[in-house]
């Protein structure tokens, strides 16, 4: 199995979101993406599969080290070999890869945020950055546009805060709470009834914040966006609207994340993605 191959089955495998937005692509982007994709799995599953904190730190620890591999010619791993190729012609910085690997950290250091503020710093570092990477990846009229690179960092936030509400209840069972406390108390729901599964005070009203955050946080995504690059970034544009009807899912379920995890189809998504790239 060649390292492409191997990124390709680790994007194919994960059945999310992306794989679907950017499957679309260019071959050579195409590549690129599916490589930097399988970088964020392995780091991402590390947090989520390792239950023994040491040897998760160990494992982020390796993952912080070939990346300088990375960048000094020298990659081991088939995900590095495979991103090798992309990262001069790109500009893919050193330092968002180590951001990202930052991020996991943070998921085993901190499972509680006091405020929004907390919460935004922990989104750049989950999604923010990854959102950064992916725009260079699927190109930039003006290498480092700052104006598409806040677009792409504020749409990473807004997936992120998708992604938060989805998992409301799943995180709970994993003793993670990524609602900030201050929420919680605005709206009298404790966090020890979230991690039973049963919502006290006002959840529908918390629920139903967190919504109208997450909305927000698209608008000010798509207003950031130059018209000069949107239709090289229509794969995020993709990933944004399959999110986005991802949230409109949600709300339309009852905000009932306490008792399950809301999904798109396949089908739904692919349709998704494809009138994305049609109409954008």
């Amino acid at each position: 199995m060649t390292p492409d191959e191997y990124c390709q089955d680790k994007a194919a495998q994960s059945g999310s979101s992306f794989y679907y937005a950017f499957r679309l692509l260019p071959a050579d982007r195409r590549r690129a993406i599916t490589a930097f994709y399988a970088f964020c799995r392995e780091v991402d599953n590390i947090v989520d599969e390792v239950s023994d904190v040491d040897v998760a730190l160990s494992k982020l620890a390796y993952w912080r080290r070939e990346i300088d591999n990375l960048y000094a010619g020298q990659p081991q791993h088939p995900v590095t070999q495979a991103l090798s190729p992309h990262i001069a012609p790109l500009h893919l910085p050193q330092t968002a890869l180590h951001t990202v690997v930052d991020g996991m950290q943070q998921d085993i250091d901190k499972s509680r945020y006091l405020n929004f503020d907390e919460l935004a710093s922990y989104c750049y570092k989950a999604a923010g950055v990854v959102g950064e990477v992916s725009a260079r990846i699927f190109g930039i009229a003006r290498t480092n546009n700052p104006a598409t690179l806040e677009y792409a960092r504020t749409l990473g936030e807004a997936l992120q805060l998708t992604n938060i509400i989805r998992d409301v209840g799943e995180d709970a069972r994993r003793n993670r709470i990524y609602l900030p406390q201050e929420d919680l108390d605005r709206f009298g729901v404790s966090s020890s009834s979230l991690l039973r599964g049963q919502p006290s005070g006002d959840f529908q009203a918390l629920m139903r914040f967190q919504f109208e955050r997450a909305a927000g946080t698209y608008e000010r995504a798509y207003a950031l966006l130059p018209a000069e690059d949107r239709r090289a970034q229509r794969p995020g544009l993709a990933m944004a609207a399959i999110y986005r009807a991802l949230l409109d899912e949600i709300r339309h379920d009852g905000f009932r994340v306490l008792e399950h995890r809301v999904a798109l189809t396949p089908v739904r998504k692919l349709w998704i993605a494809w009138k994305t790239y049609r109409f954008a």
